[in-house]
């Protein structure tokens, strides 16, 4: 048996079809100088074969899949378009006299290690796509061939050591049962395309793809990332029992996915979406999204050469709110440290960048950057409701000159006969331990409170969840976590504003009896795919019921007797 990352739901049990989508390794050669046209000439072609062979994956399946995922694809097409990328390897090859192969492979390394030491999660998957499009360049280069997914003789399950969402969209459920990989995350976007796609996978798995070959049988648990090869009777017993339940359990899903998340006793539920691009608004909505309750803006600093304009900030953020309108979308002012701008500053190398200058610290610091975001948040507020979050907030004094710098850039705004929201609300991320001790000082400065369960936990556990050594420790339900988030909302209830929770916790099932009785929570933002599950657990319990659970949890003094307690009432709810 194997244990991997579980990022689609489902079983699939199938025959083993192991393909080959292992990196291509650059060999360093030096060339002529005569050559070094022809070479960059190669490199150039080489680029252009990948933007047509992945144009022409989006228009064959966007027939199917619509533009739900297909933006995926355009993410790829942008990277390939990156002047940046293209530029320092052509750089390469003409300075260094080197192969394009070598060129292409030093260039993306330096690209990828802008992601390096991000805390972000979802951030983090982004180097895997900078990566899987710099892998099909090299194939294209060394004339490397790559079989198609979506030619299959039988329906298999696909073993590989990873796969790109280019791939993904050529799948289908009856060719494609599931798929597990060596490598990948929960936030790759290929587990995002397998689970709209609805094909079982499990991902992370390390070296699966050296245990198996073609031929062998498989049963894969998209839930909790088991996976065993050639699976006993009695192995294949239990699965068909979970698939058979797992099928039934989807069926009710899709009943209440346009039903009000509401608990038995009428407590309405906000249940908001965590996005990253602006073209992930259809599928937020589609999964019932009633609002954007936190766009990450990073993404719009780390896949370009130069900073974003202004213009860049209000047409990404106009689309966004028009998009969702009139539901509100709350922008994350630039959350990521100087160590991530090689290319705009002197980069700084700190020891820890996770306490580092991040942030909200990063945009007080660097205050030119910060007004040209907040410029185009202010403009496209004029267009719909939107609101704005600071992220890494410590103390007081941080919100103050944040909203100081906000004051100014309205003022000018207002000198220029340009049309913003005057009344636009201003919400910050609770993430750090000092921030929960001076909430209710802090809950007098602004309109909302975000608790960011991620960092919050990480912060607070002194823990690093990626770290596999001391990611046991990361337990969302410990009881330093529930009285830290009782304290936030119970000083976010006494000065009359609104409190919410942002991040992981939000999102799984397992919290939501537990977070529903911690002091006034109503709104829940997190990723699209949780809501409707999120949603089917609101409508089964009251409000009484809750707080009966939380009085009870809130005594209970380790983390395993609080998981054991709420394991058990799961089990009640669903058994009812």
């Amino acid at each position: 048996m194997f244990k991997g990352i579980g990022v689609s739901h489902g079983i699939a049990i199938g025959k083993v079809c192991l393909v080959d989508r292992s990196s291509i390794c650059a060999v360093k050669y030096k060339i002529e100088k005569s050559r070094i046209d022809d070479e960059v000439r190669r490199f150039i072609d080489a680029v252009e074969d990948s933007k047509s062979q992945i144009k022409e994956i989006r228009k064959r399946v966007s027939k199917d899949l619509g533009s739900k995922y297909v933006y995926i694809l355009d993410t790829y097409i942008m990277i390939l378009e990156d002047e940046m990328l293209i530029n320092e390897t052509v750089k390469g090859i003409k300075e260094e006299c080197v192969n394009a192969d070598w060129a292409l492979k030093v260039s993306l390394d330096s690209f990828t290690r802008l992601f390096d030491g991000v805390e972000d999660e979802y951030l983090r998957g982004r180097k895997v796509d900078i990566q899987q499009v710099g892998n099909q360049i090299m194939r294209n280069l060394t004339g490397y061939p790559q079989e198609s997914l979506s030619d299959m003789d039988e329906s298999v399950v696909i073993v590989a050591h990873d796969i790109a969402p280019s791939d993904t969209v050529q799948m289908t459920s009856k060719k494609v049962l599931g798929f597990v990989t060596d490598m990948g995350g929960k936030t790759s976007h290929t587990g995002i395309m397998a689970s709209g796609l609805g094909i079982p996978a499990v991902v992370g798995l390390k070296d699966i793809t050296t245990k198996v070959k073609t031929g062998d049988s498989i049963a894969v648990d998209g839930d909790d990332g088991t996976v065993v090869l050639n699976p006993t009777k009695k192995d294949l017993q239990h699965f068909l029992k979970k698939q058979q339940r797992y099928k039934y359990y989807e069926e009710k899903l899709g009943e209440i996915k346009d039903l009000p998340a509401e608990t038995k006793d009428g407590c309405r539920i906000k249940l908001m979406a965590n996005i990253e691009y602006s073209n992930e608004i259809c599928s937020a909505l589609n999964y019932g999204a009633e609002g954007i309750g936190l766009y990450r803006t990073e993404y719009l600093y780390l896949n370009r050469r130069e900073l974003p304009s202004e213009e860049d900030h209000f047409l990404d953020y106009k689309k966004i709110v028009e998009g969702v309108h009139p539901k509100s979308v709350v922008i994350r002012t630039l959350d990521i440290g100087g160590d991530k701008f090689d290319f705009h500053l002197t980069p700084i190398k700190e020891a820890n960048p996770a306490l580092g200058l991040r942030g909200i610290r990063f945009c007080l610091t660097h205050v030119n950057i910060f007004k040209t975001q907040l410029r185009g948040i202010l403009r496209a507020s004029h267009y719909g409701n939107l609101q704005i979050m600071y992220p890494m907030i410590s103390g007081i004094e941080e919100i103050r000159e944040a909203n100081h710098i906000l004051k100014e850039v309205k003022d000018d705004l207002r000198q220029e006969g340009i049309p913003f929201d005057k009344d636009i609300e201003i919400g910050i991320l609770i993430e750090t331990p000092s921030a929960v001790m001076v909430a209710d000082i802090l809950a007098r400065e602004v309109n909302f409170f975000s608790i960011g369960t991620n960092d919050l936990i990480q912060y607070a556990l002194a823990t690093d969840r990626v770290n596999e050594r001391v990611a046991y420790l990361y337990q969302p339900l410990h009881p330093s976590i529930l009285r830290m988030i009782e304290m936030v909302t119970s000083a976010a209830h006494k000065e009359g504003i609104r409190v919410g929770i942002c991040g992981e916790m939000g999102g799984d099932p397992f919290n939501i009896l537990i977070l529903l009785g911690l002091g006034e929570i109503r709104e829940l933002s997190m990723n699209p795919r949780s809501i409707p599950e999120i949603k089917k657990m609101i409508r089964l319990i009251t409000l009484e019921d809750v707080r009966g659970i939380v009085d009870t949890t809130m005594s209970l003094i380790s983390v395993d007797e609080i998981n054991e307690f709420a394991r058990k009432e799961i089990e009640k709810l669903s058994s009812a």
